[in-house]
């Protein structure tokens, strides 16, 4: 390991400890500015900050291979990438908090293009300035390049389980200022005062400022002893919480941040909200507030005291007329509406799963009722571990009504409604309980299709009769299925009819339901919804059918956990049509919003991969490109962009995937990086006691086992404690990380032993694969589910494997 060459500059503990912050730093902002953003703009703008961070990578590569003389003063060199990372951290913040970007005008508005380059180019600089260390240590050490990596990757690992912790006590906005702070930190080592230059001194000086100023901030922040001062998060004014914010009483009267989200409870005498409340019910509604997560959403908190006659004329009140005196499970009611139609409808004993411990501490009128079981997790991890049996379970309505063409959640993963999701709970049913599911109406139909066809092969898949066994009913704007463990008997079959005709809610489908008896209440030019379940049911080929239906409506799956994204290549000319047209992001399909930053990537990455080349050829300048053939040069490229996919296409999948398992994308997406950031960081420092080629590929052939054992593990222990279900991740990434961090510091040896001068190109060529990587990726999982981008994965080491005896590096 390292050199022996006394000559040589070695990688010192002052220099491991500056990268090992700017590491950390790159992490915490990272993870934070994900959960910024689906606070503040919408899930695909989350999703984005990886890609920004990898091309600032890239970019970094790009710039210091560009650079004509060698940076001979490292601490020094250290010292101003520290305080460039600090100031880009916070004005990052300030020009995304400030600008006023607008993502639903972005189609007619051509200004809004210019403020979304310069949200861009803001977000990228922090990940440009912790780039440039990385590159730098990498070409200085380069004989140590596997000590400099695995610094890097397990810096970045300890930042997760920072950004994890830190906004439980100082918040998403005191996240950023944490963020500054380590920054500030890497620029003090070594802290040499007495023997520094003033500029120098000027630099610790501030360095030492702002970690004070960041303190007291901080202290602020958590203990709330006297007013913060760092500005606070400014929402979209499209968020349901700027809307509801917009009524002359409202205010907030409590806002708390834990790891995962943000709870904002309003307080108005104008917020109301009963979704599918019937038209036979005359009295004013309850005096509600309103929850709000991640500044959207809205969910009614019905006042304490309040009168609760108004739950009977609600959709789901239709499964306690037929199951009186119910063991009922509701899963994530949030605001708590589904409770009270429980407790006011005489359920026997009512079972609440609920995963957002805020929302439970911040309503304890309804949570803390002595009939309730409350249970703090995931309703797949409580259905799959509980072994009673119930008479009802309810999936809440907890979310906004949104337009199907609308991109804004259609990225989304949603593990509550797949196929194993319904199928789990079918199993938790008695042989004759009911599974309620209550949806939004879209036109044409779509979302509440979708689930009735999930419901429909659920059944089917368990041996049961879907035409038997769902009853649908509607209002106005929502729709409610009532999935049966059994067929539905005459009686049961009346009483709804009874129900829906005494509350104006319109039939959609029973077992024997007659044409005459649809469409009387909230009158469509067609009955679309019962014509659309039926055709569906009757059809020969249930594949023909979704096939041929202008909306992709057919059934997610935990490999593909989509609900909300309906886009079929079919609908192009529709959404082009309606670009600039409607008041939606980006114009229409979240689909499309991947492709446009797969192009746009695409065009950035070729730049900065080729920019050395082409100025070196068109340049007298003292920069030239190191004399190689047009082999070598593809060869090279090859191998680093190859490593580059391989490591996001196995990332993200994971992250993605474990979503389910571990109960929040947050909590995923963090013990997953911390996983394989950390071992990655050990295989780095190993990565010279193992032959290069057999390392990549046993590598490959452990990501296919991962990927045929993964949902057997998932299954087998999806109901264990959550520190049990992180235990076991953590373990099965650990080979995965530990021969995942070699292919890169070998790769490096490699370059060092012939042309040193090419380190900072492969390390940006590296940086830039990765980001066509991060979005190509979720357009695969989009299109062909996590598996295949997992298989993706494994093809890019083995084409990796292939390339490195091609590499004239090793001749």
């Amino acid at each position: 390991m390292g050199t022996t060459d006394e000559n040589y500059p070695h990688f010192s503990a002052a220099n491991r400890v500056s990268l090992f912050l700017l590491s950390s730093t790159t992490l915490v902002f990272e993870i934070n500015l994900t959960r910024l953003f689906s606070v503040s703009q919408f899930y695909h703008f989350a999703f984005m900050i990886v890609s920004l961070a990898l091309l600032g990578t890239g970019a970094s590569g790009t710039a210091l291979m560009l650079k004509s003389s060698a940076i001979k003063n490292i601490d020094a060199a250290l010292r101003k990438l520290s305080l460039g990372t600090l100031v880009s951290i916070l004005g990052a913040y300030l020009v995304i908090n400030y600008l006023p970007f607008d993502s639903f005008t972005i189609a007619w508005d051509t200004r809004q293009i210019g403020y979304l380059g310069l949200n861009f180019l803001a977000l990228m600089l922090p990940f440009f300035f912790t780039g440039l260390a990385v590159g730098l240590l990498l070409n200085s050490f380069s004989k140590e390049a596997e000590k400099v990596y695995a610094v890097n990757l397990v810096g970045a690992a300890v930042g997760c389980v920072i950004a994890l912790l830190a906004p439980t006590y100082v918040g998403g906005e005191g996240t950023v200022v944490l963020s500054g702070c380590l920054a500030a930190a890497a620029g003090l080592f070594p802290f040499r005062m007495d023997r520094s230059s003033f500029g120098q001194k000027s630099l610790l000086l501030i360095s030492l400022g702002a970690i004070l100023l960041g303190a007291v901030e901080l202290n602020a922040r958590a203990f709330k002893t006297y007013p913060a001062h760092f500005p606070e998060l400014r929402l979209s004014p499209y968020k349901s919480l700027s809307y509801a914010l917009q009524y002359p009483d409202s205010e907030i009267i409590s806002q708390e941040w834990n790891s995962y989200s943000r709870i904002d409870i309003v307080s108005s005498s104008s917020l109301r909200s009963l979704p599918g409340i019937s038209f036979q019910y005359f009295q004013p509604p309850p005096p509600e507030n309103g929850l709000f997560i991640d500044g959207d959403h809205l969910n009614p908190i019905v006042i304490e005291g309040s009168n609760l006659d108004f739950t009977s004329y609600l959709p789901v009140a239709a499964a306690y007329a037929i199951k009186p005196n119910a063991r009922t499970l509701i899963l994530e009611p949030r605001g708590g509406l589904d409770i009270l139609i429980a407790r006011n409808e005489g359920a026997e004993k009512i079972t609440v799963v609920e995963e957002n411990n805020l929302v439970v501490s911040n309503i304890p009128h309804i949570y803390d009722l002595p009939e309730l079981t409350v249970n703090v997790e995931t309703g797949r991890s409580y259905l799959r571990r509980s072994q009673d049996a119930f008479d009802l379970i309810i999936f809440s309505l907890n979310h906004t009504y949104y337009p199907i063409g609308s991109g804004a959640y259609s990225l989304g993963e949603d593990y509550t409604y797949t196929l194993e999701s319904i199928q789990d709970a079918l199993q938790r049913l008695s042989p004759d309980g009911i599974l309620v599911i209550s949806r939004w109406l879209q036109m044409p139909p779509s979302e509440w299709l979708r689930a009735f066809i999930l419901a429909a092969t659920a059944l089917e898949n368990l041996g049961s009769q879907p035409d038997q066994q769902i009853a649908a009913m509607r209002s106005f704007n929502t729709g409610t299925l009532l999935i049966k463990n059994s067929p539905y008997t005459d009686a049961e079959l009346s009483l709804i009819r009874s129900f829906a005709s005494q509350r104006a809610f319109d039939l959609v489908y029973l077992p024997d339901l007659q044409p005459q008896e649809v469409n009387q209440f909230a009158i469509l030019q067609e009955p679309v919804y019962s014509q659309t379940f039926v055709d569906y049911l009757s059809a020969e080929s249930a594949k023909d059918w979704l096939a041929n239906y202008p909306y992709d409506v057919s059934p997610p799956t935990d490999d593909h956990p989509f609900f909300d994204h309906y886009f079929k290549w079919s609908q192009t000319g529709q959404i082009l049509n309606e670009l600039g047209k409607t008041w939606q992001p980006f114009g229409g399909a979240g689909y499309f919003v991947v492709l446009v930053l797969l192009a746009l990537t695409l065009v950035l990455s070729v730049i900065l991969i080729f920019l050395p080349m082409v100025i070196s050829s068109i340049s007298s300048s003292r920069f030239k490109f190191p004399a190689l053939s047009r082999s070598d040069i593809l060869a090279s490229i090859a191998y680093f962009s190859l490593i580059g996919f391989g490591y996001l296409f196995i990332e993200i999948p994971l992250f993605q995937n474990l979503i389910l398992y571990l109960g929040q994308p947050t909590y995923a997406l963090t013990i997953v990086l911390f996983s394989i950031l950390l071992f990655s960081g050990i295989g780095s420092q190993w990565s010279r006691k193992f032959n290069h080629r057999k390392s990549i590929l046993g590598l490959a052939v452990l990501v296919l086992l991962i990927l045929w054992l993964l949902p057997y593990i998932v299954n087998a222990s999806l109901g264990f404690s959550f520190a049990v279900r992180v235990m076991i991740t953590v373990i099965v990434l650990a080979p995965l990380g530990f021969l995942m961090g070699m292919p890169f510091p070998g790769g490096i040896q490699l370059v060092e032993s012939h042309a040193p001068g090419l380190i900072p190109w492969v390390w940006g060529i590296n940086g830039a694969a990765s980001v066509l990587a991060s979005i190509l990726s979720m357009l695969l999982a989009l299109t062909f589910g996590f598996k295949a981008v997992l298989v993706a994965g494994a093809a890019c080491y083995l084409g990796a494997w292939y390339f490195i005896p091609r590499l004239r590096l090793l001749r």
